[in-house]
């Protein structure tokens, strides 16, 4: 019997210098859809991977596609040697939902590509405009956070797991966000390390150019469905798709929400792709009963091989 399984795919802040290396090293179908990449998007994405530096890797415009890439290399090869593994859904965190819509069949993995290296151009020109900061509130009630968040005039960026939501805005609304945390009884505020304030009122500018290219961008009906960050539902129309992956840049990424649907619906094994096991440890803190395989590299895709 197949073993039925939904893929979760990594958001921004993953990414690790070395990315799909040694998977490109030991599978043929990995090494040509980093040489495909490389020539859909016009320079070395793949050596940006392998080499780096830590800081241009980091740069949103090349950070996205190569997450996007990363985490559907990773699931091209775990299909050819787990044939029978049934897909019966797909998610990722923020940029992830766009590598779920191309491994759900939404759009082609060029498609897919263009539209993830515009998003990451448009966000970090959006960054470059406008003075914003994020900052992860620990322990806190949500009511208390959402009341935090209307007082200093910032967004809720993230709703990543109970006890862990992510606020986002302007350098001196998170600030004063942080610095009035202990006194709504919330246990630690810290202050990430990020270029500018994503899903936030000020990545409006990149909002609007995404929705230009997503309006241009061929789509279909995905084969499987995939759970939408800003609706915490399935999107299936391709026109509802768009208007939730446009609505995404500056609304709230609502993964509990997004995993507890998946949950409900009776889902128990999900399969993480990316460079590192942030998905799983969300999902520890969200329901600890359904199991999550993390795959991030060669090796860890042979020991999921063996699970699965």
């Amino acid at each position: 019997m197949a073993k039925q399984a939904v893929l979760l795919f990594s958001g921004q802040g993953a990414q690790k210098v070395g990315m799909g290396q040694d998977l490109a090293g030991e599978h043929a179908v990995v090494a040509e859809m980093l040489g495909k990449a490389d020539a859909t998007l016009g320079y070395a994405l793949s050596q940006v991977m392998f080499e780096g530096p830590m800081e241009e890797l980091t740069r949103t415009s090349r950070c996205q596609p190569a997450l996007y890439t990363h985490g559907l290399a990773l699931w091209e090869v775990l299909k050819a040697r787990v044939p029978d593994l049934e897909v019966v859904a797909c998610a990722g965190l923020s940029l992830g939902e766009f590598t779920a819509h191309a491994a759900a069949g939404t759009f082609s993995f060029e498609t897919g590509l263009n539209l993830v290296f515009r998003r990451g151009a448009f966000m970090e020109e959006a960054c470059e405009a406008t003075r914003g900061a994020m900052v992860a509130m620990l322990g806190g009630e949500e009511a208390v956070i959402r009341e935090l968040a209307a007082e200093c005039e910032v967004d809720v960026a993230n709703l990543n797991a109970p006890g862990q939501i992510v606020l986002s805005g302007s350098v001196e609304g998170i600030e004063a966000a942080a610095a009035k945390a202990k006194d709504k009884g919330i246990k630690r505020a810290i202050v990430l390390p990020v270029a500018g304030a994503y899903h936030s009122r000020l990545m409006a500018s990149a909002q609007a150019k995404l929705a230009t290219e997503l309006a241009g961008a061929a789509m279909v009906s995905p084969r499987v469905p995939v759970v939408s960050n800003f609706e915490a539902a399935v999107v299936s129309d391709p026109e509802a798709i768009r208007g939730a992956l446009t609505s995404q840049v500056t609304g709230s990424v609502r993964w509990v929400e997004s995993m507890q649907l998946l949950i409900a619906q009776g889902h128990t094994l999900f399969i993480e792709l990316g460079p590192d096991a942030t998905l799983a440890g969300l999902m520890g803190k969200i329901d600890k009963s359904v199991k999550v395989i993390s795959i991030k590299d060669a090796a860890s895709l042979e020991a999921a091989v063996g699970e699965l």
